[in-house]
């Protein structure tokens, strides 16, 4: 795939823990554009959970294993751990199971225990394949052109009230689908 990616250098210029999130139906990109880098994910428990877990290995990633139904609160207090020793995540904050597109409670939590940054992260692929998943999966077909997009970082101080980590998550949500939205359309104006 012939890749664009935009806005990576101040993000890695940043001196604290980091979070990429993006949606899960669009996780390929990223996924495969940190490998090797021993970024951290968390995976669930599940079946599917065991293979990507072996993938994400092969990948050169570090695993947290947990989800919203088993072993959350576990995986929760290790993000954090490995997010205030200054490590990077790669977080898909509307799975395992969605609703696609909503941003879960959880990574907000990450974000105001740790101290680290939320970087919105948007991406598309022309031409690509979309499973008939509930995450509608896209995957780059070969030779395909790509585009990866990220955005400001995003922080929740400590003290934030329930309010303003709300606010907080809407603000998140919204740079994810906006990034998403222009990563799709610069793609297809390079037809």
């Amino acid at each position: 795939m012939r890749l664009k990616v935009i806005g990576i250098e101040p993000i890695e210029a940043l001196d604290c823990g980091k979070v990429f999130c993006g949606w899960h139906g669009h996780s390929l990109i990223p996924g495969n554009y940190f490998r090797k880098r021993g970024y951290w994910v968390i995976i669930s428990h599940s079946k599917d959970g065991e293979l990507q877990t072996i993938i994400f290995r092969k990948f050169g990633y570090q695993i947290i294993r947990g989800s919203t139904g088993r072993g959350g609160v576990k995986a929760l207090i290790e993000a954090i751990r490995v997010l205030k020793q200054g490590d990077s995540m790669a977080i898909t904050p509307d799975g395992p199971r969605g609703p696609m597109g909503v941003v879960q409670s959880g990574v907000m939590m990450m974000a105001q225990k740790s101290g680290c940054a939320l970087v919105p992260v948007g991406t598309y692929a022309r031409p690509a394949w979309f499973a008939p998943t509930w995450d509608r999966y896209m995957i780059p077909i070969p030779f395909s052109r790509g585009v990866f997009l990220l955005g400001e970082p995003i922080y929740v101080a400590s003290d934030s009230s329930e309010a303003e980590v709300e606010a907080l998550r809407l603000k998140l949500e919204s740079e994810i689908h906006r990034l998403q939205a222009e990563a799709k359309d610069r793609v297809e104006k390079r037809k």
